[in-house]
Formats: structure tokens, sequence, C-alpha cells
């Protein structure tokens, strides 16, 4: 412990003594880590919408031509019904789907009232077994005398893949290329705490101490910037995510039935990402600083 507590008073000490290139590194690595925070909430998200809309790929709404004869729409019916794979089907009236849609809408609902009439058509919700089948019908169902259009979720979700493929991969490179900049911003930062200590460094070293001796200090001074950028990103992640989502959360849970993440289980898992990234890019900052140094 007496060890510990003189590494991290050196490690306060040396940044009391060189204070604006600590806070210029601590903001520096704070603004990168922000970049990831908002990458990390963005890819989280799109992947929960995805699973989301996912569990209802068996779901196909065939939506029916306005004005159909009630021949036209039970024989639609009954060629859904008879496709193998079929798991059964349920006719939407018009009014029912607009009166799903005010529910949606919430507070906003009232705005469909005064509607010279009812935009939305007559619908089936067709229900099949596996994903192969909701594909093949999709792409059949359109050809049926009677059908205007075809919603299948499908879409949707492959859509919603890439684009969580692309923030995926954007947060990698992202990541790697912010990692190595924050490693070069700490590693400098420290190089000129070392120069202020060169002698210091010196008479230590003359005496016999160690270099893990010379070097826990400095590797302190890295943990500390780490963590503090780590702190702050983190705080920053949640205010902007938070207000977001008090902007635009109902609105997205109204229109697609999916909810976002909490801000609050977001922020305690990005914290924790961060430190981590944070405690090794001081550490590994720290170490490259010092090491030349020490091998002279």
């Amino acid at each position: 412990m007496s060890r510990t507590g003189y590494n991290l008073k050196q490690a306060f000490s040396q940044m009391g003594r060189n204070k604006g290139m600590y806070f210029t590194s601590v903001l520096a690595i704070t603004a990168m880590m922000l970049i990831l925070g908002l990458f990390f909430v963005a890819f989280v998200n799109v992947n929960l919408f995805a699973a989301m809309i996912e569990k209802d790929y068996n779901v196909i709404q065939i939506y029916l031509v306005d004005n159909n004869t009630d021949e036209i729409a039970y024989s639609v019916q009954d060629t859904l019904e008879g496709t193998p794979g079929v798991d059964h089907v349920t006719f939407v009236p018009k009014d029912e789907a607009l009166e799903t849609l005010k529910v949606r809408w919430g507070d906003n609902g009232y705005l469909l009232d005064n509607l010279p009439k009812n935009p939305l058509p007559n619908s089936f919700n067709v229900y099949v077994e596996d994903k192969d089948v909701a594909h093949s019908l999709a792409e059949s169902a359109v050809s049926i005398e009677g059908v205007d259009d075809v919603v299948y979720y499908q879409d949707t979700i492959d859509k919603l893949a890439q684009i969580s493929h692309f923030i995926e991969m954007g947060s990698l490179i992202a990541m790697g290329f912010l990692v190595i900049v924050s490693i070069i911003i700490v590693a400098n930062t420290i190089k000129l705490t070392v120069f202020n200590r060169e002698k210091e460094i010196g008479i230590m070293k003359y005496l016999g101490a160690t270099d893990w001796f010379v070097r826990a200090p400095f590797i302190w001074g890295g943990i500390i910037i780490g963590m503090l950028s780590a702190g702050i990103a983190t705080g920053l992640t949640y205010l902007i995510y938070n207000k977001v989502t008090q902007i635009i959360g109902s609105d997205i849970t109204r229109i697609l039935s999916v909810t976002v993440v909490p801000a609050d289980y977001l922020t305690v898992n990005l914290l924790i990402i961060f430190m981590c990234i944070g405690v090794s890019i001081g550490i590994c900052g720290s170490i490259i600083s010092i090491r030349k140094f020490l091998d002279r």
C-alpha cells in the first residue's frame, strides 16, 4: 500500500506540474471516446430493432385493392390459405387498421379523426411456418387478383442488417484509429513529464532504483488520464443519448412498435468498456514513452 500511495502521489504531482498537457490529453481522448460511444449506442439500438422485427418474420401483410368485391376478397383468402406452408390467415378490416394506427400515434391520434375518408385498405395477415415460405409467398402474392401490395418484414431485416454491419465496421475502424492516436497523445504527454524529471530519474537509477520503480508513477499517470477521459466521455454520451431518447424515443416506440435501449443500461456497460479502453491506452502510452529513456 505504501508503494502504491507513493506512486499515486508522484503521478498527481506530475499532473500538477504539467496541467496544460494533461488537460489537453484528457480533452482529446474524451472526444475520441465520445465518438466511439455514439457509434456504440447506434449499433446496439439497430441490432435491437432488427432482433425485435425478426420475431415477426413469419407474418406477411397482404393489402387489398380498394373497393374489392367480397367475392374477390374471399378468393384471395382461399388462395392464401391454400398455399403450402401457410399456418393461418386473419382478415384486418380498414376500420380496425385505422384504430390500431390511432393507438400507435398516441397523443397525436386525434389528427386521424378529421380525415375525409379512411385511407387504409383492407388487408390479410398471413402467418407462415418458416422464412423460406414467407419469402416465396411474398414474391408470388403480388400477382394474385385483388392484391394491391405486400409487406414482408424480411426486407426490413435485411436493410437493418446492412446498417448494423456498416456501423459495426465503422466502429471497429474508428476504434482502431482513435486508440492509436490516443496512445500517441498519452505517450507524448508522459514523455514531456519524463524530460522534466530527467535528472531526478537519473539519480534514482544511480541509487539502484529498478526500472519498474521508476516507471510506476508514469504508468499511474497514464491510467488516471484514461480513467478521467472514460468517465467524462461516458457522462457526455449519457446526456446526449438520454436527450435524444426523450425527444424521439416515444415516437419510435409508437411508429415502429419497438423500444430503444434504456440510457441507464447502456451507460453502465459503456462505462465498463471505456474504463478498460482508457486504462489500456494509459498503460501502453506510458510504457512506450519511458521505455526509450530507461534503455539509454
